[in-house]
């Protein structure tokens, strides 16, 4: 009985190790992943929401994506580095682990975050520089609204186990 299942598990290893090596052997010209987070700013739907809530003027809306197409552009680059560093990490966490590598890729990818930081608070901060002071206080609130809602649901207790 032991034997049997001593090969049920080596089967089983084998099919998931198979099915991730299989998932690793992409071609080049496979499209990216989808972000796995949302970038920042005001792009699509958002903008007209903030417009709306805050009561924004077409010029100031002008402005606005002004700022965040140019802002998108040259950020660009520093978020094609950081996936194709993301890229590399994974090949390490999937292959053979090598801590010097890794240790450098980690640098790089800290470097680059903290660029991508800066150029991030620069834009915002461009932004709400556009608004009136009664714009501002509206936005600081609505921030503020929005960060309770954020630590409330995160203190939530998890909700009971479904009886069966």
């Amino acid at each position: 009985m032991n034997s049997f299942r001593f090969r049920l598990l080596v089967a089983a290893l084998a099919i998931v190790f198979g099915s991730a090596i299989a998932r690793s052997q992409t071609t080049s010209d496979a499209p990216p992943p989808p972000p796995m987070h949302r970038h920042f700013g005001m792009e699509g739907h958002e903008m007209g929401f903030f417009a709306k809530q805050l009561n924004l003027t077409d010029e100031q809306q002008a402005q606005m994506k002004t700022i965040m197409e140019s802002a998108h552009t040259s950020m660009k680059p520093l978020r094609e580095q950081s996936r194709q560093i993301d890229q590399q990490l994974h090949q390490y966490a999937m292959g053979t682990y090598e801590d010097a590598p890794v240790q450098k890729l980690a640098q790089q990818k800290a470097v680059i975050d903290a660029q991508l930081t800066v150029a991030e608070t620069k834009v915002h901060n461009q932004l709400f520089q556009l608004l009136t002071p009664d714009q501002q206080a509206k936005a600081k609130q609505m921030v503020a609204n929005h960060e309770a809602r954020m630590q409330q649901h995160m203190h939530q207790a998890p909700p009971p186990p479904a009886e069966q």
